[in-house]
């Protein structure tokens, strides 16, 4: 029986927990500010700019792994195991 109570409690704490999510919109603290203008920048980037990362950081997926279409020297110590 306990047993039971405390798996109910659990799982209705579990719920509470996930239920209290915030879904407005993120903007910093009325009393913070925003990071400083990094080195070279003009500019101090706003939260929008903050959140959309760069495409330098997400680069194209490339599935050629083959870059050349030559053939390959032999290789002399490529030996079978002994």
């Amino acid at each position: 029986m306990k047993r039971l109570v405390l798996l109910t409690l659990a799982l209705v704490g579990g719920l509470a927990l996930a239920s209290c999510g915030n879904r407005s919109a993120l903007k910093p603290a009325a009393t913070a500010s925003l990071p400083a203008a990094p080195y070279g920048a003009t500019a101090t980037p706003s939260p929008g700019d903050l959140l959309n990362p760069p495409v330098q950081t997400r680069p194209a997926r490339s599935d050629d792994l083959i870059q050349s279409s030559d053939q390959r020297r032999s290789d002399a110590y490529d030996l079978p195991p002994r």
